[in-house]
């Protein structure tokens, strides 16, 4: 059993400061209150244990965070990458400070120019979205990505992203949140930037002059609780994509994770919004969406 003190380690209190820091952001852009309460007590968790959250994770995986006051499943996997990266996209995201190219490069067989070649060229945001880009096929024969590589990647993001086996095929959207109230965020995020009736947050990256433009929305569809932004990549800027793709964070009890959502710019999807890596589930008999003008 995991002791309680009074004061905690030194990487739990930069952890809690950090889970404070999304509460406040979280609050100030009109979050869900309830979702808010859930990080502030997370962080005060944090502070009154005597171990490190790494110490906890080596010995008993994310079971030992899951048991933590405050701490289920869903944050659990965040602290989890945190641990492994030193940063949680949740937070950058909405400091407007993320930087996917970066987060890709922690991966040790990406190095940089693969990095900006997976993120340009295929989408990839985020560890998730790499993870299942190394198991939907999307890796395999990509120019730089042999055999080797590619299982040193699995490898990799499964003892990262705390898998206890590969995904099969077929399987890899269990955990993820259903298509269509992805799209419904996407068409309910841009209805609300257009008509300008969304906060706006001051983004880090590629602002000079600092200005307030980047709207923001929190929203909860059946069990999940999602916050949307548009990209603020150098990729999406040198595109002139940072009005059109949209990045969804998601969270429930169980499951965090991320998404970008698209407009398709070939095939029978032209036209449409997609999500990236669930293409073949937006297909315009079920979900997908004309672009917003």
């Amino acid at each position: 059993m995991v002791q309680r003190v009074r004061r905690g380690a030194g990487p739990n209190q930069a952890l809690a400061g950090r889970f404070d820091e999304i509460a406040r952001l979280l609050e100030d852009q009109g979050a869900n209150p309830f979702r808010v309460q859930a990080y502030r007590r997370a962080a005060d968790t944090l502070r009154g244990l005597s171990i490190p959250v790494s110490t906890i994770l080596d010995q008993d995986g994310l079971a030992g965070l899951d048991r933590l006051p405050g701490i289920g499943a869903a944050l659990s996997r965040m602290i989890a990458d945190y641990v492994g990266t030193g940063r949680l996209m949740l937070l950058d995201q909405l400091r407007g400070a993320s930087d996917p190219i970066a987060l890709l490069r922690t991966v040790p067989a990406v190095g940089p120019r693969l990095a900006g070649r997976l993120h340009d060229e295929l989408g990839i945001d985020s560890l998730e979205e790499l993870e299942l880009a190394a198991h939907d096929g999307r890796l395999a024969g990509f120019d730089g990505i042999g055999p080797k590589r590619l299982a040193a990647i699995r490898e990799s993001l499964g003892s990262r992203l705390m898998r206890r086996r590969p995904r099969q095929d077929g399987d890899v959207h269990l955990d993820q949140p259903p298509i269509g109230d992805l799209l419904e965020v996407d068409r309910e995020y841009q209805s609300g930037a257009r008509a300008g009736t969304l906060r706006k947050i001051t983004p880090r990256r590629f602002n000079p002059h600092r200005q307030a433009w980047l709207p923001v929305l929190h929203t909860k569809k059946g069990q999940w609780d999602y916050t949307a932004l548009f990209s603020n990549t150098a990729r999406a800027h040198e595109l002139g994509k940072t009005r059109d793709w949209v990045v969804i964070y998601f969270q429930s009890d169980h499951r965090a994770g991320q998404c970008t959502v698209v407009t398709a710019g070939l095939g029978p999807l032209k036209g449409k919004r997609v999500v990236r890596g669930r293409e073949v589930e937006c297909g315009p008999d079920r979900y997908g969406s004309t672009s917003p003008p």
